[in-house]
Formats: structure tokens, C-alpha cells, sequence
């Protein structure tokens, strides 16, 4: 009998960790996580972004996304859940979130109408939000499941954010559609990267994939001193409506 050997790509991020999959037009992408608890130093703010998403790997301009985010002020913990249609800014949604509650979120993309669905429930207290929106650019060329230091937007100029430590976020429950075929994040009909979080903004490494695809964790790490040169994956969560 022969063994099933995935080997996929890696890369390397300035500021998100997690898995994409490209190579087809994605619909729909689906992912739950548990919201990880800050450790926020005395001083200084930091912050940790954590959504699943459809687009944003072409360049085109477009990226539709949904999470949680949190947010550490001087010692002190917020955190908040929200979405987002790039090129547009993200926008806070009325699902509280509190370290160690289970979030489920979905991405939606009706290319016909030009639409998105993005919905985001906490599973554990029962809140739930769903809006349909029409981007500007709506991207269907990858889907994600990310870790991500956001970054502050004024207009078209962006500054980049200090990664929160989070310690570790655990994912389950991933999976996409692309021309009608259901699977998970490392389903043979795509293409598989696993993404590394390395630079001024900080440091985070994803897990392997469990056997089915489906589950993942990725872990906070201190930066390393020199980061090599790496193909760049920059289009992530601005954080346009929220202040630094």
C-alpha cells in the first residue's frame, strides 16, 4: 500500500500566519476558532486579529474577511469582533467576544450578483450577525484562515501594528468551496500554502494541518533578529474605523 505523502508550499508573511488555498474561484470558506486571552505588558499597545476570508492573494484590491480582534492598551485588554470588504474599512459588529468563548465564522460570495454574506457567531454565549454586501472588488481567488497583526489605515496610507502575544489560537472546523466542491484546507483540487508571521510586527508560526484538513493551531514567538527574504503577503485587515 502506498503512503499519501501532502507536501505543501510555505511562505512567509510581515504580517499574518495561518493557511490559504489558491488555484480555483472560492465561494465560500468556513472556520471556528477559540479566542485566545492577551498577555499584554505594562505599556505600549499590540494587537492580534483572527478571521477566515475568500480573495486578497491577487492584488486585485479585494478581500472579503470576518473575526475577532484584541487589542492590548497599556496593560489593559479589549476585545471586539468586526468585517471587511477590501478596499473599504472594517467595520465593528455587535458580537462581544471574551477569551476562551468559541467563534464560528463564514464567508459567502455570489459572483453572479456580485455579493458577499459574512457571518460570525459566538458559539458559546449564542450571539450571531450576518450582513450581505456588495464590494467594490470582489475577489474570489483564494480563501484563508488567518492570525494576523492588523494594521492602522488613514486614507491609502497604512501603519503596521505590533503582533499581540496570544500564545497559541486553536482553528478547526476549516473548509471551502470551489465550483461546487466541498473540502477542507488541504483538499487535492487547490493549492495549499501554510504562512509564517515574521518581522517588525512580531512573530507566529502555524502547525501542520490535522489528518482530515480541517485543524490547525499557530502559536506566538518572540521575532527572530534577521528575517530572510521572503515573497511578500501584505493585504490584510485595516483596522480604518477603530482607533490605534
Amino acid at each position: 500500500m502506498l503512503a499519501l505523502l501532502l507536501v505543501h508550499a510555505a511562505a512567509a508573511s510581515s504580517n499574518w500566519a495561518g493557511y490559504a488555498v489558491t488555484g480555483s474561484t472560492f465561494t465560500d470558506v468556513k472556520g471556528t476558532w477559540v479566542q485566545p486571552a492577551l498577555t499584554c505588558p505594562a505599556t505600549g499597545s499590540s494587537y492580534a486579529a483572527f478571521w477566515v476570508g475568500l480573495g486578497g492573494e491577487t492584488g486585485s484590491g479585494g478581500l472579503e474577511q470576518t473575526g475577532t480582534e484584541a487589542d492590548c492598551q497599556n496593560g489593559r485588554v479589549s476585545y471586539s469582533s468586526w468585517y471587511e470588504t477590501l478596499p473599504d474599512g472594517s467595520v465593528q459588529v455587535p458580537v462581544s467576544i471574551t477569551p476562551g468563548d468559541t467563534v464560528s465564522a463564514e464567508v459567502t460570495a455570489d459572483t453572479t450578483a456580485g455579493t458577499a454574506t459574512l457571518s460570525l457567531t459566538d458559539v458559546t454565549t449564542g450571539q450571531t450577525f450576518t450582513t450581505t454586501t456588495t464590494p467594490s472588488v470582489l475577489d474570489t481567488s483564494s480563501a484563508e484562515w488567518t492570525a494576523e497583526a492588523p494594521s492602522q489605515c488613514l486614507g491609502s496610507r497604512c501603519l503596521q501594528l505590533p503582533l499581540a502575544n496570544f500564545g497559541t489560537v486553536q482553528f478547526s472546523g476549516s473548509s471551502t468551496t470551489a465550483n461546487g466542491h466541498v473540502g477542507t484546507i488541504s483538499d487535492a483540487s487547490w493549492s495549499t500554502t501554510s504562512i509564517e508571521l515574521g518581522g517588525g510586527a512580531g512573530a507566529a508560526v502555524p502547525a501542520a494541518l490535522s489528518p482530515d484538513g480541517t485543524a490547525f493551531a499557530v502559536a506566538f514567538t518572540q521575532p527572530a533578529p534577521v528575517v530572510q527574504p521572503v515573497t511578500p503577503r501584505k493585504r490584510r485587515h485595516h483596522r480604518a474605523t477603530r482607533p490605534a
